[in-house]
């Protein structure tokens, strides 16, 4: 495609060289550059892209796009702007022609929820004969064709370019999981949402955002700006949980006409007649359209709230119930979402991906009501993240279990020991019993309590040691994640895995 069709309609503020000059690909990586290929020089968090024009020229890249002309090359072509993300967005949507512009695209937004809710609407829309594709934080996938997930939702030129490639193989709608990130960098800015859901909002991410405020504001973008009613897709619908305190403030701003999902009056979009066991949850689901019955294997109120906002979704898109229901049914076990690990002992044991104060609340108040016996977590917290969720997130497991075993997750390049120390300080208040590690490789629990063991190999042994048939085993954090960051470096980690060597060794440890 020539550079003049990539960039009509973007607004330039000036412009260098040949403008017809053909282009073959598109990148932000200097190291991606080749003959044919677009860069854009963009400003970023660690680093800028403009101090790596030159290396891309040098790779043979054909055009640069920039927002600070002073980086400008001699003779290669290039164009200023004036925000570089936003114009690649637009501009990988037009050179991948548009993929989400004729097919649905659900967008799910939310600090918790998004993963299950998007495997429940990929049933649904499976259901009713419509082939989904899925971009999430645990991968791109369509039919056979699985990529592993870089981020939540990947960088546009390489959104766009997935978007396309998995069209081509035969999807017939999108759901994506949309990420604080991408929304405040402008990565989905070139996708045709057709409806955009509201999950719910708790602190996450505030080391990125800054606070509460500016994290909400990068979510109300994919409503206020991105949903706006247009002639390939007139008739846009924003589905919001109108359950969640932040509610209001979603259905201000969306451009679009509002479904309301949630168990209070006034949505919607809600259930009755619920019944909830560790087998799964059943009731009747209550549309504008009408009721219908539903099964589904999930767990816990929060996964209700999954089951709501897909519906509502399915309801949006004018999805038959009769495929609404079959869909929730037989929606996809949700890798790391409560996911079981066998074992002879007869513990339940739970691979959770539960990192936030709000998700481990969930699922430990959910396991709460249907443990018959103790409940053991084990979990920590991020390094170079919000540090101010680690005393909440200590408080919260340890006031669930009998006991909760604070490890490390992904330090990262922090002290594992400053990570544990703080999540330690939230459980101190408590006045629970704290063990060392040595007193409980008897295998014996005296009190409610809690233990510090940095090692997640170490500390997921002692928790499997310690369990007895009738206990609930939550590993927490981490999920389908299948590596451990430490410093810089990505080492193989799954919690699964661990699980079941912990189970089977666990005789050895007592």
């Amino acid at each position: 495609m020539k550079l003049s069709e990539i960039i009509e309609g973007i607004e330039i503020i000036n412009r260098f060289g040949d403008m017809d000059v053909l282009i073959e690909s598109l990148t932000c990586d200097s190291r991606q550059s080749a003959e044919g290929t677009l860069f854009f020089a963009l400003p970023g968090v660690k680093k800028d892209g403009h101090a790596f024009i030159e290396q891309a020229v040098s790779a043979g890249a054909s055009a640069i796009l920039l927002e600070d002309s002073e980086y400008a090359p001699k003779e290669t072509p290039w164009l200023q702007v004036e925000n570089g993300r936003q114009a690649m967005a637009l501009m990988a949507a037009r050179f991948f022609d548009y993929p989400t512009r004729m097919l649905p695209l659900v967008g799910i937004t939310g600090t918790n929820g998004k993963t299950t809710t998007s495997y429940i609407i990929e049933g649904i829309l499976d259901s009713a004969g419509l082939p989904t594709a899925v971009l999430g934080t645990i991968s791109y996938r369509f039919a056979g064709t699985v990529i592993e997930a870089s981020h939540t939702t990947p960088e546009s030129t390489e959104l766009q370019g997935i978007l396309r490639s998995l069209a081509d193989k035969g999807a017939k709608s999108f759901v994506m999981e949309v990420s604080s990130h991408s929304l405040e960098q402008h990565r989905v800015d070139g996708c045709s949402f057709d409806v955009a859901i509201f999950t719910n909002l708790t602190r996450d991410h505030l080391d990125y955002h800054g606070n509460m405020e500016a994290y909400r504001d990068s979510k109300l973008r994919l409503f206020k700006h991105l949903l706006m009613p247009d002639n390939f897709k007139p008739n846009r619908r924003a589905v919001i949980n109108l359950d969640d305190p932040a509610a209001k403030e979603f259905i201000n701003a969306s451009v679009s006409p509002v479904i309301l999902y949630g168990l209070s009056e006034g949505c919607n979009v809600t259930a009755r007649n619920v019944s909830s066991s560790v087998t799964g949850i059943t009731g009747i689901l209550v549309t504008p359209r009408g009721e219908t019955p539903f099964n589904s294997r999930l767990v816990g109120k929060y996964n209700l709230y999954n089951i709501l906002a897909a519906a509502a979704a399915g309801v949006a898109l004018e999805i038959p119930l009769s495929a609404i229901a079959e869909g929730i049914e037989k929606h996809k076990v949700v890798p790391g979402r409560l996911e079981r690990v066998d074992n002879e002992i007869g513990v339940t044991c739970l691979v959770d991906y539960a990192h936030t104060g709000d998700a481990l609340e969930n699922v430990l108040s959910t396991l709460k009501e249907l443990a018959t016996g103790r409940i053991i977590t084990v979990f920590g917290c991020g390094g170079d993240r919000d540090n101010g969720k680690r005393p909440v997130m200590g408080r919260i497991a340890a006031g669930y279990s009998e006991l909760a075993i604070v490890t490390s997750d992904n330090p990262r390049t922090e002290e594992p020991y400053t990570i544990l120390d703080q999540i330690r300080a939230g459980i101190l208040p408590l006045g629970l019993r704290e063990y060392r590690a040595e007193e409980l490789t008897d295998g014996k629990l005296k009190e409610k309590g809690f233990v510090v063991i940095e090692n997640r190999h170490e500390a997921i042994r002692l928790g499997a040691a310690i369990s007895e048939e009738g206990d609930i085993l939550l590993l927490a954090g981490k999920g389908h994640e299948d590596y451990q960051i430490l410093g810089t470096t990505k080492h193989h980690f799954d919690d699964r895995e661990e699980a079941v060597l912990a189970f089977r060794e666990r005789d050895r440890y007592v």
